[in-house]
């Protein structure tokens, strides 16, 4: 037996995962464990689960592998530190990261209660965008494929591209700080007024409300496709001169400012957070969109001209768009895509682990990733307690009755809190820690901001459909397993399924397989033949925090929030009347 596993430590959405021969069984985000979104320290609680889900302790480790590798471009960081130079506090905060990814020994050996020298594993440390590109393409489908990997930036990189074949990947060429698309979305996305980490999504859902072309002749001083890759405008910017102030309180990750003055004089003045959007401000996120996706394509296309091959993985933050990634298999000559669900920094966890397995090792490949169900689960005994400790009354129900029930519920509007099985691994909640409503009803989004997200107005929320129904509905069949691509809703659909209908007549979905979660499948068919619309709104399971985990998380966002229905396995919990 080999044991690997793999970490994403002191980096944004830090994560553990563990393959034993090549077998992903383990991997969660330590954001769930510590109740602490996007968390940045070391996945403590999440490696201890892991190993605990496969009943091993330190010493049956073989490999632990790290998703950075403070020595990767080391040349380049120097000359650059040299000719720029950095402040004090700038230099201590990157030197003090260095080293605890070097101790990542010392600090698993913390987390499990053991001495260092318990843990014999061989410690690996895998550059950023590798461990990226290893997730993408050693867990897909394919016998070979193009592989993109975008983000902001780590171990100096912003940008992957690379050809997989077989249990090896090449590199075909790199993206070095400061030029990065993660860097000029997160600079406008700051300029936007949502500074928080992690905030890019709620600009990619505002961008259908503007109008780009009035901003996109500036948008292209600010990125410039220079041949086959592109480079900032860094003028525009200010982390080229002082380096990215990145933070953590409580773990807690955060980013300085990184857009300029020029930026401001280009677009005006910034807006406050919670500020009320202008119609420029909405002009500026469409054209920042807009230039997102021509760059992303631009890469994707090099890819092809490259490669020749008619598969693609992508990996990254940026692969999170799925605005773009949705525009890949229509405009592109490439006819297969896979996003692995975890496609940003979590999924290091996986790709570091992957890397080791594969191309260290040459182990043959032999595992896809099919779902993302790969986290905690819990016993029906344990949920029925979670219900009791909080003094409610639940009903419980064999199936037979349970999915026709929750179905009838949801279509006279209530919403519903569905908790099912293993918990998901990725940003996405995927069907098993999931709140779901009528799509019908148009007034569902506003029901739920009001009751329970009490997010902003302009995101969008998303559809899970039938598998087999997808065409019937979007423009677009292709499957979408892990919500990371955006189709057009069918003109003759868009009034039946108003509630998950964008602003622009989009939809970011969750195509269901009943051989890969049969029972989501069974509640999403059971509503179809209720309604005769195989769809169902799915939003994650939380308020203001990670998605819930535990079956006592659940009932606690249950009874602290305005949702009607939760349904913890087979136990029902009805709102009670006040």
């Amino acid at each position: 037996m080999t044991a690997i596993l793999g970490l994403n430590a002191y980096h944004g959405d830090a994560a553990a995962a563990l393959l034993i021969d090549g077998e992903l069984v383990a991997a969660a985000e330590e954001e769930r464990f510590n109740r602490v979104k996007h968390c940045a320290g070391f996945p403590e609680l999440a490696a201890r689960w892991c190993l605990a889900e496969a009943g091993l302790d330190a010493g049956d480790l073989d490999h632990v592998a790290v998703s950075r590798d403070p020595k990767a471009n080391l040349g380049r960081k120097l000359l650059r530190t040299i000719r720029h130079g950095a402040s004090a506090r700038y230099l201590k905060a990157r030197l003090e990261n260095a080293a605890r990814v070097r101790d990542v020994r010392g600090a698993l050996a913390a987390s499990l209660g053991v001495a260092p020298d318990a843990v014999r594993a061989l410690v690996h440390n895998v550059e950023h965008h590798q461990a990226h590109v290893a997730s993408a393409f050693f867990v897909s489908p394919f016998e070979e494929a193009a592989v993109l990997s975008l983000d902001g930036f780590g171990d100096f990189a912003s940008t992957m591209l690379a050809v997989g074949r077989g249990n090896r990947f090449e590199i075909l060429d790199r993206v070095l700080f400061p030029h990065s698309l993660g860097i000029f979305y997160t600079a406008v996305t700051q300029w936007l007024g949502f500074p928080k980490y992690g905030d890019e999504g709620k600009v990619m859902g505002l961008a259908p409300y503007g109008t780009p072309d009035r901003h996109l002749t500036r948008m292209h001083d600010l990125v410039r496709l220079n041949g086959s890759l592109f480079e900032l405008g860094l003028d525009y910017f200010t982390h080229d001169k002082e380096g990215v102030d990145m933070t953590w309180d409580e773990q807690t990750p955060s980013i300085g400012r990184i857009y300029s003055d020029r930026l401001v004089e280009a677009f005006g003045p910034a807006r406050e957070p919670r500020g009320e959007l202008t119609r420029q401000q909405e002009d500026v996120a469409a054209a920042l969109q807009a230039m997102l996706e021509e760059a992303y394509l631009h890469l994707v296309s090099e890819l092809w001209e490259r490669t020749r091959i008619p598969n693609i993985c992508l990996a990254g933050g940026v692969a999170l768009n799925a605005v773009a990634n949705g525009r890949i298999r229509p405009e592109t000559p490439f006819d297969e895509v896979y996003v692995q669900p975890a496609a940003g920094d979590s999924g290091t966890a996986v790709g570091s682990a992957y890397w080791v397995w594969n191309q260290h090792l040459g182990r043959p490949r032999g595992f896809v990733m099919e779902h993302a169900y790969t986290g905690p689960e819990y016993s029906d005994e344990e949920c029925a307690a979670a219900i009791a400790a909080e003094g409610l009354e639940a009903e419980r129900l064999e199936d037979d009755a349970l999915f026709p029930t929750v179905a009838e519920r949801m279509e006279a509007g209530d919403v519903v809190g569905w908790f099912q099985g293993r918990m998901e691994f990725g940003p996405r909640a995927l069907g098993n820690r999931s709140i779901v409503v009528d799509p019908r009803r148009a007034d569902m989004k506003d029901v739920l901001n009001a009751r329970i997200k009490h997010r902003e107005p302009f995101r969008p929320f998303a559809p899970s459909i039938l598998a087999e129904a997808t065409g019937e509905w979007f423009e677009q069949d292709y499957p979408s397993p892990f919500m990371v691509l955006v189709y057009k809703t069918r003109p003759d659909r868009r009034a039946q399924i108003p509630a998950v209908n964008h602003v622009d007549d989009t939809g970011r979905l969750q195509t269901v397989e009943r051989q890969v979660n049969p029972r989501y499948y069974r509640l999403i068919e059971a509503f179809g033949e209720r309604t005769g619309v195989p769809v169902v709104l799915n939003t994650s399971f939380n308020e203001n925090e990670p998605i819930v985990m535990t079956p006592e998380q659940a009932v606690e966002t249950f009874t602290k929030t305005k949702m009607d229905v939760l349904v913890l396995g087979n136990h029902v919990v009805r709102r009670q009347a006040a």
